[in-house]
């Protein structure tokens, strides 16, 4: 007879790993965050959108967390683009994101330039198309912002089948990278008389890290007498209402709207 498994015992122990993996975040990525947040400010206080991109299958949902998202930036523009979205294929998706030169096409096709800033979110800072991002990004001018785990990167082998050509890691390319800290296989649990572990964490990290980003850039636009525009749910009472006064102001600047 099989032994019973406390799976309330298990999810007690994933939830103490995000929990842990957030105050990491929050205690030891307080300087590159504060740094970022003050560049945020001043890109919104210029009135300049602040672009977001997160290439590969889940890596995706983080350019989606602060986008048009109830207590987000309006000034956040995310570049959703179709090639690795899981929607479109799972395996399709990974092969996209291991192509070398595509996403240098999506950052061309976005056209970011001097004035403009990048954040790119990652699960683990290797794939091809994130490094290609982050190289054109870099050659047009734009500012860049990492959010990827440094641990990963640096602990996955150079001749993995993601890498980029250049071997390159996110964080050594971008001006300002913040560490989600994310494990080697992203998964966390594990259950007895398994060999795999189970639940992933790096949805929660990526979210977790631009929130943050997102309440140190509120707290410092208000703190220099400035109330930047932000998204309330439509679902909530005079939410649509609200987001009207400025639809105009980023219908024609943000693609995505």
């Amino acid at each position: 007879m099989p032994e019973t498994i406390d799976a309330d015992a298990l999810c007690a122990g994933y939830l103490a790993e995000v929990h842990s993996l957030m105050q990491r975040i929050l205690s030891e990525e307080r300087a590159p965050l504060d740094a970022a947040a003050a560049r945020l400010a001043e890109q919104i206080e210029a009135d300049r959108l602040v672009h977001i991109f997160g290439p590969g299958g889940h890596s995706n949902l983080a350019s989606q967390e602060v986008f048009f998202r109830a207590g987000g930036l309006m000034h956040v523009s995310a570049i959703l683009d179709e090639g690795t979205l899981l929607s479109n294929g799972a395996l399709r998706s990974m092969a996209i994101e291991r192509t070398p030169g595509y996403g240098r096409v999506v950052i061309s096709n976005a056209r970011l330039g001097e004035t403009d800033m990048l954040i790119l979110a990652n699960a683990y800072g290797i794939n091809a198309a994130l490094i290609d991002a982050a190289l054109e990004a870099r050659s047009r001018g734009a500012f860049l912002i990492g959010v990827s785990s440094r641990e990963h990167a640096q602990n996955t082998a150079p001749d993995h089948p993601a890498r980029h050509p250049t071997k390159k890691n996110l964080n050594d390319i971008v001006d300002i990278a913040i560490d989600t800290k994310v494990p080697i296989g992203d998964a966390v649990v594990r259950v007895p008389g398994m060999g795999e572990n189970i639940a992933a964490i790096s949805t929660f990290a990526n979210a977790f890290a631009l929130n943050c980003l997102v309440i140190r850039t509120v707290a410092k636009l208000v703190e220099r007498g400035i109330e930047p525009p932000v998204w309330r749910s439509g679902n909530a009472p005079g939410g649509d209402e609200a987001n009207a006064r400025f639809i105009s102001r980023f219908r024609d600047r943000v693609r995505s709207l």
